[in-house]
């Protein structure tokens, strides 16, 4: 008997109508989209080692002692984001190697989506505040203040606004 279609099968929808099937049980489901939200992480999770290393080496070059309180203050706000960002997307790793093995595969999955997505908005807030304080630095506040809104929108559009699109078709 064939099991019902997980919520990414049926999104999966092809052009002539017709909706492909998994026929997997609700472990091997738990399995595959573990597997998959691991590999996304592997992702995403070099992405924030970049620019956690960046933050890093900027308090250390001769000109960090010249930024202004608004350059200090968004590089410690910037950094700890960044902090967050990289507890949050690497939580799933963590709940799942303790918890391996105890039969609690779908509620780490369910758990680490929902990590994922909070590390996901931690990290567009973090890149954004890396891309204000460099054109603050090269450019001008102004600048700096409309690039970032339309570096927030493409991140918002891109990374929330479109997946939640494709999702109601």
């Amino acid at each position: 008997m064939p099991m019902q279609p997980d919520d990414d099968s049926q999104r999966d929808g092809r052009q002539d109508g017709h909706r492909p099937v998994r026929h997997e049980t609700a472990d091997e489901r738990a399995d595959r989209n573990m597997a998959e939200l691991l590999q996304e992480l592997r992702v995403v999770q070099t992405g924030v080692q970049i620019v956690f290393a960046f933050l890093l080496g900027v308090a250390f070059t001769n000109r960090f002692p010249e930024l202004d309180e608004f350059q200090r203050i968004t590089y410690v706000v910037t950094l700890l984001l960044t902090v967050v960002s990289s507890a949050l997307l690497a939580t799933p790793v963590a709940v799942h190697r303790v918890l391996f093995r105890q039969g609690v595969k779908r509620r780490i999955v369910n758990l680490s989506g929902r990590l994922a997505e909070a590390g996901l908005v931690f990290l567009a807030l973090s890149l954004n505040g890396a891309v204000l304080l460099l054109m603050d630095v090269v450019l001008s506040r102004t600048s700096a203040i409309v690039i970032t809104a339309v570096s927030c929108a493409m991140f918002a559009g891109l990374w929330f606004g479109l997946p939640r699109v494709l999702r109601r078709r």
